[in-house]
């Protein structure tokens, strides 16, 4: 419970610092992501395995919205995980905070490190439940061209709820910025 408040302060806190003094030179943009995830959550329990852990990996992709400045980017972004082979499928919603260090204004390529929070579903065989996640993010971004984005990252989640785990995903998106 003490993570969960923490997360939601840290996130409020960066959330509301990124647009203070900035807000006139964010830029909005819309995108796309699709990344490689593991998903370790419960499973239907067979005859010959009693083990209900079980990870599994499979092709994630989602759209996101949000805005950026050359120093913050805040992100509301929709994935979704089907895994027919193991038989596990995630809807998550995150809100995503990334701070670009080492990067000016005139940078065309923006390491960056953030946050997420946000909330997941998670269904197997006779399985299902949802709740929470929190965790982090580290990655770089590309200015390709002045109205479009390339990024690659890696993201972790914890979750809250029973049935799943955790989520990690190495992360290909594209945004166009507006």
């Amino acid at each position: 419970m003490v993570k969960k408040i923490a997360m939601t302060l840290l996130c409020t806190v960066l959330g509301s610092s990124v647009y203070a003094g900035n807000f006139s030179t964010a830029k909005g943009f819309i995108g796309l992501e699709v990344g490689a995830a593991t998903v370790q959550g419960d499973k239907a329990p067979d005859f010959f395995n009693d083990n209900f852990d079980y990870e599994g990996d499979a092709i994630e992709y989602g759209v996101r919205i949000g805005a950026q400045t050359h120093e913050w980017r805040t992100t509301l972004a929709f994935d979704y995980y089907d895994s027919s082979d193991d038989d596990q499928n995630v809807e998550k919603g995150y809100l995503m905070f990334d701070y670009f260090f080492l990067a000016d204004e005139e940078a065309a390529f923006k390491p960056f490190i953030g946050a997420n929070i946000g909330y997941a579903n998670y269904e197997s065989t006779d399985i299902e439940g949802s709740g929470f996640i929190y965790g982090g993010q580290v990655g770089f971004a590309y200015n390709v061209a002045e109205s479009l984005d390339l990024d690659l990252s890696y993201r972790y989640s914890l979750s809250d709820a029973d049935a799943l785990d955790h989520v990690s995903s190495i992360v290909f998106g594209f945004n166009y910025l507006y």
